[in-house]
């Protein structure tokens, strides 16, 4: 049936609503639970251990095989995605084992009745950091003693790339002579 156009339209019409979906992130519902990051470790441990590694030496082979540009290109690019994944894995796992370490440590130190130190999450996000607190500290009892044209050399280094932690930093530092 038409409306008519005599008619003034009124300003609340009735529409029919459809049905809307409820799309749900099982990352942030309450109803999927938590996740245990040991438990999710042990259970897909078999990928970081067998099946990536495995694909990475078949890609190798294709890789080796084929002549297609496209392909190989594809074929790097899934390469270098699975040695990303690898060392990921380890990092993360050296970092947990070092935390793991840490709080046995802190825990003993309680027992004796020390007050306990208690890693901040900034602080133990990062890769290694907790290996690098004795290099830094070493680093620190160093730069006071540098000349001021070596502590400038380190500033630069540090003011111009950002990405260098304090393994690497300390790594090249070995090879620098003091001078007295």
């Amino acid at each position: 049936m038409e409306v008519s156009s005599k008619k003034p339209v009124s300003r609340f019409r009735e529409v029919i609503q459809a049905p809307k979906k409820v799309v749900r992130d099982p990352r942030f519902e309450s109803l999927c639970g938590t996740l245990n990051v040991d438990g999710f470790r042990k259970r897909y441990d078999f990928l970081f251990s067998n099946e990536l590694p495995a694909e990475k030496e078949d890609l190798k082979k294709q890789l080796k095989t084929s002549k297609d540009p496209e392909v190989i290109e594809d074929l790097k690019k899934r390469i270098s995605w699975i040695d990303k994944q690898l060392k990921s894995d380890s990092s993360k796992r050296t970092e947990a084992e070092i935390l793991a370490e840490h709080k046995k440590k802190e825990r003993e130190k309680a027992k004796q009745g020390k007050q306990p130190f208690f890693i901040k999450n900034l602080i133990s996000g990062r890769n290694d950091l907790l290996k690098s607190i004795q290099i830094s500290r070493d680093l620190a009892n160093l730069i006071t003693s540098w000349s001021k044209g070596e502590r400038r050399m380190l500033q630069r280094t540090t003011d111009t790339c950002r990405t260098v932690d304090l393994t690497t930093l300390s790594s090249q530092l070995n090879g620098l002579t003091l001078l007295h």
